[in-house]
Parts: structure tokens; C-alpha cells; sequence
């Protein structure tokens, strides 16, 4: 038998070393010793490979535009969210895709593969949801770009926002957003959550709220978005993000929370470099982190995973793209230095969101053919060094090649 592609010797993350066999953009065997021939066979001897690196919350339509037409003097989200009024007011639809296509590059050089973007549908000239339709189709089959309806000005804030996210669920926009707490009232707030999800329920889509991005521990949004996931039955298929305020609500409050969110399997997720950047401004000390509660989250058997959020956008000055930056800050805000738990960070940007996106990743015959081999030997290591990502593999076909660093040090 010959396969497309076969990994030799790699460490797999639970340890195990095994070749993984591919064929025809599947896994087709992962075990020990695969002598079958292939078109192409890769060493990974003693390295690390993990199914895909993911981003399941990103704004690509802001992404690398940082300093246009100013930069964020206040590094506060609202100050973001009025510098976003104006960008979308000058960029065109060209400078949008080519700052994706950028960003896409960079992001795949770091062994991401998926990518879950918000889309502003409250530009008038609809040119952002243009302009990430169109990247979405430059870069089907060696990466997975799914996209959300987000009116980032508000559902019933912005004149016609409701009818702007149908006209892009219209045009092939993937799933249904919100931002609840940006509206002029907890009312209102409740309302856009309820008209999402029936939205959502009536064309058998996924939701992804902005949900109480806040250090208000009143804005409880995600107990409504967790109701009305019961109410029109989409458990399994809602994720809310952010969930900041979390961190600043009552504890017993958040003791019937928790339980609310797992019973209509909401995932959780995550941006801890963005988080703990716009969150607890207006704090003197002790400053809050302003994370949600990741641990208790995960206890309670919520899915939760981590996001990017923004890369030299109107929020966010700094970031590279790579998702172990973004694990590796979200386990020291949330505490997570237990051995099982930086692993559990490691499946955070790989296994839980593509759960959360539906991709069928994973290190096991049937599965797509996509992996990354690090230049590492284990997901400790790999979060501790965030090593190069010698090889990037998007269904059986390599889509990026790094070189490790070579230091020469002289005592």
C-alpha cells in the first residue's frame, strides 16, 4: 500500500511516539513502524506533532491596520470600538483582503489552519463581509476560514443591524453574532440574544455572541444566551465569547452560572492577551485580570477554549499570530501551572476549538490530514518555548516549511 505522506517518528501529545500515514487529505493509519512507501515521508523524529493550531475568535477585518487612521491613545475597548468607526469609513475592500491574506500567511507559518473571524456587518458599504467572503475562497483547501455575522455597532443600537447580518447570512456568512452588552440597555441586550438565536434555530446555524466583555458583574447576558440555547434547542452549537464580567460577578452568583452554561453545552470562549489588555482600565489596585473563570469553567465540563482576538488592530498593538502565545498567557492569568493542566492549555488552541468550529481535526485515522511537527518534544515544551513550527501539513499536502533557529552563545 502507498500513501500520500507519511510522518516518521513523532511524539505524539499524550506521548506516544507513532508515524502518521496519509492519504487522499485523511488520516489513514497512526501507529509504529509504517513501512508502507509514500510520495513524500517526513522526518519527526523525537518532535512533537499535534493536530492543527486554531483561532476560533479573531477580527480579520481589522487585522494589521494598526496606527490607521491613529492609534488607540487610551487602550480602552471603547476608544477601539470609536477607532473602528472610523478604519471601516476609509478602508476598501482591496486593503481589507490584503491585510487577510497577510495575516493568513503569517498566522499559517505558525501551524494555524482554522480561523473563526468576526465580520462588522454594520459597515454600510458591505465591503467587509466582500472582503472576507473573498479570502474565505482564495484560501479553501489549506486553511479553514469560518466567518460571523457581527453587528459590532450594536443589534438594535445600529439602524438595520438585524437586517445587515441576514443579508450577510444571505451571502454565505457562516454563523450568527452579537454583542448584547454594547446595547443601551440589559432589556435591549436580552432582546438581540433572543432574536439571534431564533435567527440561528430557524436556518440550522451555529452562534458566537460577544457576551459581557465587561467588568460590569452585572451584565449577565451569558445566562440569557444560555436560556434561549435551551429554549430553541441549539445546545452544542453556541459559543460565547469573551465572558469577561465573569470575573467580576458574585461567587454564588456564578455558582448557578457555571451549572446553566454546561446544561446548554455553550462553549466558552477565551482571548487572555486582549482580555487582560482592556479589561480593569478604570481600576486603581488591586487591578483585575478581567479573564472569565477558566478553571471552574472546565470543571464543570464546559468547552472552553483560547483566541487570538486581535493582531495590531484598533485594540491590540501587539501579536504575531501564534496560538501559543495566546496559551501561554492564558495559563499564567488563569493559574494553570499544574502539569495536567498546561497540557489541558495546549488542548485549548488545538482539540476545543475545533470543537467549537466543528472541524474534523485530530490525530486518528479518519480524521483530516492536517498536523503540525514542532521543533520540540513535547506540548509543555512547546508552550514553554514556543518553538518553530518546522512543518505544516493542511490536508496531506505541506503548505509551510520553517527552519529552527540556530543561537551560537559564546561563555
Amino acid at each position: 500500500m502507498s500513501f500520500d505522506l507519511i510522518v516518521k517518528g513523532g511524539l505524539l501529545p499524550d506521548g506516544r511516539q507513532a508515524d502518521i500515514a496519509i492519504a487522499k487529505g485523511l488520516i489513514a493509519a497512526v501507529e509504529p513502524g509504517i513501512t508502507a512507501e509514500a510520495a513524500e515521508v517526513i522526518d519527526a523524529t523525537g518532535k512533537l506533532v499535534s493536530q492543527p493550531l486554531i483561532d476560533c475568535h479573531f477580527h480579520m477585518d481589522a487585522t494589521l491596520s494598526y496606527g490607521t487612521p491613529r492609534v488607540n491613545a487610551s487602550g480602552t475597548l471603547l476608544e477601539g470600538i470609536a477607532l473602528w468607526g472610523e478604519l471601516k469609513k476609509l478602508q476598501s475592500r482591496e486593503d481589507i483582503v490584503a491585510r487577510a491574506m497577510d495575516y493568513c500567511r503569517q498566522a499559517m507559518g505558525k501551524g494555524v489552519l482554522a480561523i473563526r473571524s468576526h465580520v462588522d456587518v454594520t459597515d454600510p458599504t458591505f465591503r467587509t463581509v466582500e472582503g472576507l467572503l473573498e479570502v474565505r475562497d482564495r484560501i479553501k483547501g489549506k486553511m479553514d476560514l469560518q466567518l460571523v455575522a457581527f453587528p459590532q455597532d450594536g443589534w438594535l443600537r445600529a439602524p438595520g443591524a438585524e437586517a445587515a447580518v441576514i443579508r450577510a447570512l444571505d451571502a454565505g456568512v457562516d454563523i450568527v453574532g452579537g454583542i448584547p452588552h454594547f446595547e443601551r440597555t440589559m432589556a435591549d441586550g436580552a432582546i438581540a440574544v433572543r432574536a439571534a438565536c431564533r435567527i440561528a434555530a430557524e436556518r440550522g446555524l451555529m452562534v458566537d455572541l460577544h457576551c459581557d466583555e465587561t467588568d460590569d458583574p452585572l451584565s449577565r447576558h451569558i445566562e440569557t444566551l444560555a436560556a434561549e440555547t435551551i429554549a430553541f434547542g441549539l445546545q452544542g452549537r453556541v459559543a460565547g465569547s469573551h465572558l469577561t464580567s465573569m470575573h467580576s460577578m458574585d461567587n454564588y452568583y456564578v455558582s448557578k452560572l457555571i451549572p446553566l452554561i454546561a446544561e446548554a453545552r455553550v462553549a466558552a470562549i477565551a482571548n487572555p492577551l486582549i482580555n487582560i489588555t482592556l479589561q480593569g482600565r478604570a481600576d486603581t489596585y488591586p487591578k483585575r485580570r478581567g479573564m472569565t473563570r477558566v478553571p471552574e469553567l472546565l470543571a464543570a465540563g464546559v468547552t472552553v477554549a483560547f483566541g487570538q482576538d486581535c493582531v495590531m488592530d484598533p485594540w491590540y498593538p501587539l501579536g504575531s499570530g501564534d496560538m501559543l502565545d495566546v496559551a501561554h498567557m492564558g495559563l499564567h492569568v488563569a493559574l494553570m501551572t499544574g502539569t495536567d493542566q498546561m497540557r489541558r492549555a495546549f488542548q485549548m488552541v488545538t482539540e476545543a476549538p475545533a470543537q467549537v468550529m466543528g472541524l474534523n481535526f485530530g490525530l486518528h485515522p479518519g480524521a483530516r490530514g492536517s498536523l503540525v511537527v514542532y521543533d520540540c518534544a513535547t506540548p509543555i515544551d512547546a508552550l514553554r518555548l514556543r518553538p518553530a513550527r518546522t512543518v505544516v501539513v493542511s490536508d496531506g499536502a505541506v503548505v509551510a516549511r520553517t527552519a529552527p533557529a540556530v543561537t551560537q552563545a559564546v561563555l
